[in-house]
């Protein structure tokens, strides 16, 4: 995997800071994949021989993630519909793509700002639409994602550490991660939806 020996080099450059801005910029779309960015930030810490502490750059990491995730629901949130006409994000946020993620959001409510974290293709959509629809504080919108990232990003970062003297053997175990991680995230998404149609139902034998 090309992009993860380069960015093995770029960090080991750089450290922290490089791996914080990558990862801000991940929230902004920068075409990076934020799983590869963890796990490059673990590797360096393993070949840095204690130079590089894992746990901070697990702190550093999440607060990377946050930041670039809240920039996208706050430029919703105070921009609206116009956020669709700026320059970086009119090609990658459609109206076409805005309808959709309103209707997902429309659907699911709150609970797809917590599941959006492992949904890469997704998750800047479903986090600039969460703050257009204006329905969601920033505070309540940080406890989900926060409570996503939480899980994530520690897997990765320990992840990239843990394997970083063997990159084909973590090569793998991503490939083998993200399959699972889809699997899981397909699992939880119809558990939601068969409560929501359940619970739907209850109300209106209620009324």
């Amino acid at each position: 995997m090309e992009i993860l020996h380069e960015l093995v080099v770029f960090f080991s450059n750089y450290g922290y800071i490089a791996v914080f801005l990558v990862l801000v910029a991940c929230g902004f779309g920068l075409p990076i994949p934020e799983d590869i960015t963890l796990v490059s930030g673990g590797v360096i810490c393993g070949l840095a021989s204690g130079l590089i502490n894992v746990h901070t750059m697990v702190v550093v990491s999440l607060l990377g993630v946050l930041i670039g995730d809240s920039a996208m629901f706050m430029l919703g949130r105070l921009l609206g519909p116009k956020v669709k006409k700026l320059p970086l994000l009119k090609h990658v946020f459609t109206e076409k793509i805005y309808n959709r993620m309103q209707d997902k959001c429309h659907r699911y409510g709150n609970r797809i700002l917590f599941v959006a974290r492992f949904l890469p293709g997704l998750r800047a959509p479903i986090f600039i639409t969460a703050g257009i629809s204006r329905k969601v504080s920033l505070m309540k919108f940080l406890i989900m994602d926060g409570s996503a990232a939480l899980i994530s990003v520690p897997i990765w970062v320990y992840a990239g550490y843990y394997f970083s003297h063997d990159l084909d053997e973590l090569v793998e175990w991503i490939h083998q991660s993200e399959a699972f991680v889809a699997a899981v995230v397909a699992v939880i998404a119809v558990i939601w939806l068969v409560y929501y149609t359940v619970a739907k139902k209850n109300v209106r034998r209620i009324k």
